[in-house]
């Protein structure tokens, strides 16, 4: 709550010395955290002299029509309050906004729509190690209004630019309004869910195909081990964690009626949630699937390790043999048997050989050896 409290006081008007007010937080430097200020009109980006500022873009739309989108890239505090008082943003969504970390959601706010989507990105590698970062994350924050749209984002990842050129190739869509650009930010960012999710199940099938291979020894063919696949089942995880929490949001936008969403619009977030569905379940799958590939990865390795307690054990009951005959004929005793006969030694040694060669035929034939 201390942070709301700021957030209220930041953006709170301050006196002039003739008594007048004025906004102290609209002359504070923002510019470092906008990425992209434009006003659209008519589905085509209106063309301004020099750099445009969120308060003057909403003065242009407030005055002629059309509406702004104003992306941010990990705004300050102070950097979003100048923001959140512009567009009249709820205290709850803005800090939510300023600090990263929030799973997927959609909040209605009165005249706002707040959507936090969380952006993944594929890792290159050559193969699964016990420390290998297979999936990055990053963070969307939308703020659909009746006449602006505000982006925050979190993070390397999810950069917005070729989306809105791609938009702005489109003017039909465009003229949706604020709308359109949240359906085309949900549709790209369930599209890169898509393509992550074919480049793990990648991974997970050579993983399985490792641990499964007909010349597999112990968990050790290929250096696949038990860490590694855990590795990987902690980074399937954290990408259900972006995927899961954004089904029911989706399937909101696209089922029920929402006054800042063009009811043209809401047919293309069913697309979106159908999409999102099925990443879901690829991602449900894969977390079973490497539950069932650590399990049987453990069995082999039990497996090995009875095999190699049972080879030992039988060396030792053969070892034992001639242990025990030299034990006996080591202790000197004036009669022993045959210690006097010429052949005496050959004789005991070749038994004992006899008696080795039995028994590791008898444990080789039950498949000890």
């Amino acid at each position: 709550m201390s942070m709301i409290r700021d957030l209220r006081a930041a953006v709170r008007p301050s006196l002039r010395k003739d008594g007048s007010t004025y906004d102290s937080t609209r002359d504070a430097g923002t510019n470092s955290a906008v990425v992209d200020c434009a006003v659209y009109r008519d589905g085509a980006r209106v063309a301004f002299s020099g750099t445009l500022t969120p308060h003057e873009a909403m003065l242009q739309v407030r005055r002629d029509g059309g509406f702004a989108w104003i992306g941010l890239h990990e705004p300050t505090e102070a950097e979003f309050a100048v923001i959140a008082s512009e567009f009249g943003l709820h205290p709850l969504a803005v800090e939510d906004a300023v600090h990263a970390h929030q799973r997927p959601k959609l909040e209605r706010y009165d005249d706002t729509i707040f959507t936090v989507f969380k952006t993944i990105h594929y890792v290159e590698h050559d193969e699964v190690t016990e420390s290998s970062e297979i999936v990055e994350t990053g963070e969307v924050m939308c703020f659909t209004g009746r006449d602006f749209f505000v982006t925050v984002r979190h993070g390397g990842q999810g950069s917005l630019r070729a989306l809105r050129h791609r938009l702005q190739d489109d003017p039909e869509l465009l003229t949706k309004g604020p709308s359109a650009v949240l359906h085309a930010i949900a549709d790209h960012v369930v599209d890169g869910y898509v393509a992550v999710a074919d480049a793990v199940q990648d991974d997970i099938d050579e993983v399985e195909t490792a641990v499964f291979s007909p010349g597999r020894k112990g968990g050790t063919s290929r250096g696949v081990d038990s860490a590694q696949i855990y590795q990987l089942k902690r980074e399937v995880l954290e990408f259900k964690r972006a995927v899961s929490p954004l089904l029911r949001p989706m399937q909101l936008l696209s089922e029920r009626p929402m006054r800042l969403v063009d009811p043209d619009i809401q047919k293309y977030f069913r697309d979106v949630a159908d999409h999102l569905a099925r990443v879901q379940e690829q991602v449900v799958g894969f977390d079973e699937l490497l539950n069932s590939i650590l399990q049987a990865n453990l069995a082999q390795a039990s497996v090995a390790q009875n095999e190699d307690m049972r080879k030992i054990t039988s060396w030792a009951a053969i070892i034992a043999v001639p242990t025990m005959v030299c034990g006996v004929y080591g202790m000197n005793f004036d009669y022993m048997p045959e210690t006097h006969w010429k052949f005496g030694y050959p004789m005991v040694l070749g038994v004992t050989v006899g008696i080795c060669f039995a028994i590791h035929r008898t444990l080789k034939r039950n498949g000890w050896l």
